[in-house]
């Protein structure tokens, strides 16, 4: 053991985490509708299946761009070559222009300030790196994505200071939640370097008020600190209220001349709005000449293939294709949210109201046994090992109130969430006869 690093055998990657866990089980014994009926249905996973006859539609009209070739001539030889850190111009191009159209045009990205990654983690990661030193702060609201404990520190050594969001408001962020995080790092005489938020939340699935919005970019004003918004979820947003960017914010405050416009930085990925985990597409996008040209150079650690960039850059230059599949994917994602809402009501359980995102936060505070996170956790347990279905628990999002979960819908058939539905609403009808 003395021949390895701490870094090999420590156990902060947060692998333990009831997130994961449920993961593992799953894979023990997945569902499947004819090779395994009994088996666990996934909904602890945040991934977008539903509108892959679109992308594969279009795939089969441009062969060109599926078979590397430009205009009928074969370009693998360059692509397999080009391994250029700064990206295929045209790709990035592309991308910010995408960015754009989700954002309904009301701000626009310039590709000379964005740095491509493999993944939105990475994207996360290298940003810990470029603004913060091993030991410094980061604040987050609560609840947040359970991967960011493994994300933001593993490497980093960067610590988390959480915002204590509560449902009495609907988690929203308030100052005196601010102050009093920033005021818990103080006090563990950690260096606060800034906030990062998920906006569509991950795993709430609503987006910022504007008033949150100003709310942060006053906060890090006044505290000379960076603000990290990672937009990932922008193109999920299916009901009103519409997503609202913080780049939106800064421009209509007129904030470009000013020094707080080189510490927000956004981060962006394709594996939701697109359903492209796999690809390993993400980015950042910063107004910092100094982010931008440290995060280029460790992108050198992972970066996005250029036969991916060259065929994301094709498809996301057809804006007939874009508009189209923002649409039915944002009109699929409602539809599918709305059955498992519909399917909860069934079973007596609600849900925070939503507008985004790929997953719903669901209440079953009612079902617990006390109101603790140990009853939680047996809650928890019971609906994994018995009703056979994969969620996540609020404690694995730091939520500060038990018998929140956050459950996933549109990585499913709409048959196999009405099954899901159906094995919860007979669990909590055993559960109300035996009390």
């Amino acid at each position: 053991m003395g021949l390895l690093s701490r870094k090999a055998t420590c156990n902060s990657h947060g692998q333990d985490s009831s997130y994961f866990l449920g993961w593992q089980e799953y894979e023990k014994n997945p569902y499947d509708e004819v090779k395994n009926p009994q088996g666990i249905i996934q909904m602890g996973l945040a991934e977008n299946q539903l509108s892959f006859d679109i992308l594969e539609s279009w795939l089969a009209e441009n062969t060109d761009a599926a078979s590397f070739r430009r205009e009928g001539q074969s370009i693998f030889k360059e692509l397999a070559l080009f391994q250029d850190y700064h990206g295929l111009p045209a790709f990035k191009r592309a991308l910010v222009d995408f960015m754009a159209e989700i954002r309904g045009n009301k701000v626009t990205f310039d590709p000379n300030h964005i740095v491509l990654t493999a993944g939105a983690t990475s994207a996360n990661e290298t940003l810990m790196f470029c603004l913060a030193e091993q030991g410094d702060a980061f604040l987050l609201p609560t609840p947040y994505y359970p991967g960011f404990d493994r994300d933001l520190k593993w490497r980093t050594g960067v610590e988390i200071v959480p915002i204590q969001c509560t449902s009495s408001n609907r988690f929203q962020i308030t100052a005196s939640a601010l102050e009093e995080a920033y005021q818990q790092a103080q006090r563990k005489n950690l260096r606060v370097k800034g906030v990062l938020l998920t906006d569509p939340s991950n795993p709430l699935g609503t987006t910022m008020t504007r008033n949150e919005l100003d709310l942060l970019v006053n906060f890090i004003t006044d505290k000379e600190i960076h603000l990290i918004s990672d937009e990932i979820y922008s193109g999920t947003v299916f009901n009103s209220p519409e997503f609202v960017s913080v780049m939106e914010v800064l421009e209509d405050r007129k904030l470009e001349k000013t020094q707080v416009w080189e510490r927000v930085h956004s981060v962006y990925s394709l594996s939701k709005d697109l359903g492209l985990p796999g690809f390993r597409v993400g980015a950042i996008y910063s107004k910092d000449p100094v982010v931008v040209a440290a995060a280029t150079k460790m992108s050198s650690f992972g970066l996005v293939s250029s036969q991916t960039q060259y065929l994301l850059s094709a498809m996301l230059s057809d804006k007939k294709f874009t508009k189209e599949y923002i649409a039915k994917n944002q009109n699929r994602l409602q539809k599918q949210q709305s059955k498992l809402v519909a399917g909860l009501e069934k079973a007596g359980i609600g849900c925070l109201e939503s507008n985004a995102g790929l997953f719903c936060w669901v209440d079953m505070r009612h079902l617990l046994r006390s109101d603790t996170f140990e009853a939680e956790m047996e809650l928890w347990k019971r609906i994994v090992y018995d009703v056979k279905l994969n969620i996540s628990p609020g404690s694995s999002c730091h939520c500060s109130e038990p018998g929140w979960f956050r459950v996933c819908f549109a990585n499913m058939s709409e048959d196999t969430l009405k099954l899901a539905m159906q094995r919860l609403k007979f669990f909590v009808g055993s559960i109300t006869l035996t009390t």
